[in-house]
């Protein structure tokens, strides 16, 4: 077990459904069976709150629960520029990744690669929320 994975997904701050949301998104993932809610509060293009729930293993935890405290106070477009390079951090060329953003390179690693959907799966669920509210 990766003790930063374990470190990170302790933090649950977020871990609630945002009252008077004004986004929210239900999604699995087909592979293992997480499942995270996404509700979120966006206001002016802008994501004001951001709640997480997930029946899921601790590298998705970890994952949500750094996505949801990296994207509060952020506009959508700040969201998309990461939300769209993610996937660079599980390889060598993860500068591509807004510096802002690059804490993610904790748990996106090469040594997580067996875990890869896990970890995206609330990455996936936000880009599946904005995407469909755009």
């Amino acid at each position: 077990m990766d003790l930063d994975v374990l470190k990170i997904a302790e933090n649950t701050i977020n871990y609630k459904s945002v009252k008077n949301y004004s986004h929210k998104l239900k999604y699995k993932n087909s592979i293992c069976g997480d499942e995270i809610e996404i509700t979120l509060k966006i206001k002016n293009r802008k994501v004001i709150d951001f709640g997480y729930q997930t029946k899921s293993c601790i590298y998705c935890q970890a994952s949500a629960s750094l996505l949801s405290r990296k994207s509060k106070n952020k506009k959508i477009d700040e969201i998309n520029e990461f939300l769209n390079t993610a996937n660079f951090l599980f390889q060598e060329n993860s500068k591509l990744v807004p510096k802002y953003w690059r804490s993610f390179n904790i748990i996106f690693k090469k040594q997580n690669l067996s875990r890869k959907e896990c970890l995206l799966l609330p990455v996936n669920a936000l880009m599946k929320i904005i995407k469909k509210n755009d």
